[in-house]
């Protein structure tokens, strides 16, 4: 299996798809791996070179302990494409995914093609996320999860779908999800993605009641240059309720 070693972690990632098409990094949301692409995979594997990392901490991904930020995230996806092969790149990320996406097109211009964040934000609630951290760090991963499977799907979801997302939820390391939310609470994206310069789909889900168009989407396509818009019948976790409206929508934009 490949991994990456990084400072602080051991990454894990797959590669999938045609080698000889144009590279596509597909990255998770935080409380989730990269298992959430995989009812994604048969609409893009034949069109992309793709490759899945499980974000530090999350998945078969390790990471120690403490507070993690987007630039150290933004450059485990760097070092993992390094590894991989992979000099340019488009990346599709969803939640936590597509905010390393924006700092990484910040931070890394000439490898980023094109982005599409997916059901993510610019800035979220600090006080919000500090009593997230706290709470996963003191209880664990239980103390959170009711909060977090009510935003990560709507009542539309599959059982068998929700039931697997909250066993992994469950599942995961508590210090590689705090880790990561000290990421999305000290992040500083808002006033900075009018620097990026590639081409830009956002997209938002209709049921998304964490990071819906209002507020947070529509700050994202106001903001970025060029930036085009499509939503999704979907909630938060995109790739799980919509796969192939999702992989449409990324194979038109990637393509075009």
């Amino acid at each position: 299996m490949p991994f990456t070693q990084v400072p602080g972690a051991r990454l894990y990632w797959k590669r999938d798809g045609r080698d000889d098409a144009p590279a596509l990094v597909l990255l998770n949301s935080i409380g989730t791996d990269m298992d959430l692409w995989d009812d994604a995979l048969p609409h893009l594997r034949e069109r992309f070179a793709l490759l899945r990392i499980d974000t530090r901490g999350h998945g078969a991904s390790t990471a120690e302990g403490g507070d993690f930020s987007l630039a150290r995230l933004a450059d485990d996806v760097l070092a993992v494409a390094d590894d991989a092969g992979l000099g340019t790149f488009a990346l599709a990320g969803v939640s936590l995914g597509g905010m390393i996406g924006m700092e990484l097109a910040l931070r890394a211009p000439e490898r980023v093609t094109k982005l599409a964040p997916i059901c993510t934000s610019a800035t979220m609630d600090r006080a919000a996320w500090q009593d997230r951290i706290v709470k996963v760090r003191g209880e664990g991963m239980a103390a959170i999860a009711d909060l977090a499977m009510g935003r990560f799907l709507s009542d539309r979801a599959e059982p068998a779908i929700r039931e697997t997302v909250r066993r992994q939820l469950l599942a995961m390391d508590a210090q590689g999800y705090a880790g990561c939310g000290a990421a999305i609470r000290d992040m500083d994206l808002a006033d900075r993605i009018f620097g990026i310069a590639c081409p830009v789909l956002v997209v938002t889900g209709t049921r998304d009641t964490s990071t819906p168009h209002e507020g947070h989407g529509e700050h994202l396509v106001s903001r970025i240059p060029d930036a085009v818009h499509i939503a999704l019948e979907a909630a938060h976790l995109a790739p799980l309720e919509a796969p192939q409206a999702l992989a449409a929508a990324l194979t038109s934009f990637l393509e075009s």
